[in-house]
Formats: structure tokens, C-alpha cells, sequence
């Protein structure tokens, strides 16, 4: 049986390492350490830090829509309920951990957005991909006339993952689901009215 590579080691633990000490407080040292891995191995398989935090947001990435699968994409329940269990599912996952770490596409807007265009521009094209499957589903509620006939998908899809996202900041602050609780009553009530 093969070992399993050290580039995945680092990936798995790195991630993990990322989400609780954020990219710019996680070295490459702790990453090496939480891998147990030499430190030679880290720039072996990822030429900067900069490729490894691409690669971890692609895994993390991965996942997130793995939820919009089983939330957002699931046909078996109203527009309402996909957008209400997106919500619950991300909550339940916070919950787990206390509310830290919070959404690792959250965290690299807010710590490397300003120092690596590399970087930037990815995360900009994950908040367009998940803004659009909000847009599918709220087009599709529109379509169905479970959501106001002349509601603005695109903004309002803008609106609804800026807003989680904030709430989800302030749910790492207050170590309490409260705020994304009161984002996902507010867009619930008030926004897909």
C-alpha cells in the first residue's frame, strides 16, 4: 500500500491550520509542524505560499459546493426552504467549532484580498460563482411565483452572501450563531417576501 503523499498532508493539515490561525498567522513552519512534514517538503510541492493558499481555497471551495448541492440544488424542496437549509447547514458546521474559524472565503477577503492579486481574483470569482446559484434559485422562485414577480435576483443574491458572510464575522466575535441566525429571519422574512 502506498503512503500517502506529503503534498496531501499538507494540504489536509494546512487547511486546518489556516482556518484557525488565519493565512497571514499560519507560517509555513506550523503548516510543516501540523503536517509533520519537513519544512523542505512544503516548498517542494507548492512553490510560494501564495500556491498553497490557492489550492486550500480550491479544496475549501470544493465543499462549499458540496453544500449548494445538497441545499441550494435540491429540487425536492421549495426556493424557500433551499435558501433557509443553506443557512442551517452553514450554521450547524460553525457550531461544531464554537463558531471559530468561521468561512475560510471570508477570512482571505478579509486578510489577503489587499496583498495578492493572485488571490484576490480568485476569491472574486468564488463570491461570483456562489452569487450565482443564489441567482439560479431566486429566478426559479420567481419563475414558480413563490418570490415577488419583480424581484432583482442579482442583487438580491449579491445581497444575501455579503450579508451571511458579515454575519458569519461577527458569529466568530461573538462566539454565537446569533448573527447569521438574525441574517437568515431578516433575508427570510424581509427580503424574500
Amino acid at each position: 500500500m502506498p503512503r500517502p503523499s506529503n503534498r496531501e498532508k499538507i494540504l489536509v493539515e494546512g487547511l486546518r491550520v489556516v482556518h484557525e490561525k488565519g493565512f497571514v498567522g499560519a507560517s509555513v513552519r506550523d503548516i510543516a509542524q501540523a503536517a509533520q512534514v519537513p519544512l523542505g517538503s512544503f516548498t517542494n510541492h507548492f512553490p510560494s505560499k501564495e500556491a498553497f493558499g490557492l489550492e486550500i481555497l480550491e479544496r475549501y471551495y470544493e465543499h462549499n459546493q458540496e453544500i449548494i448541492s445538497r441545499t441550494l440544488h435540491d429540487h425536492s424542496m421549495t426556493v424557500r426552504q433551499r435558501i433557509s437549509a443553506y443557512f442551517d447547514h452553514l450554521i450547524e458546521g460553525l457550531a461544531c467549532h464554537k463558531m471559530r474559524g468561521g468561512c475560510l472565503v471570508g477570512n482571505f477577503c478579509a486578510e489577503v484580498a489587499d496583498q495578492s492579486e493572485v488571490l484576490r481574483l480568485r476569491l472574486a470569482k468564488i463570491f461570483w460563482d456562489i452569487r450565482a446559484a443564489f441567482i439560479e434559485v431566486l429566478k426559479e422562485g420567481v419563475a414558480s411565483g413563490e418570490l415577488r414577480a419583480d424581484m432583482d435576483c442579482e442583487a438580491t443574491a449579491g445581497f444575501i452572501y455579503a450579508s451571511l458572510q458579515g454575519a458569519i464575522l461577527i458569529a466568530k466575535v461573538v462566539r454565537t450563531a446569533g448573527p447569521i441566525e438574525n441574517c437568515r429571519n431578516h433575508v427570510m422574512r424581509n427580503v424574500l417576501n
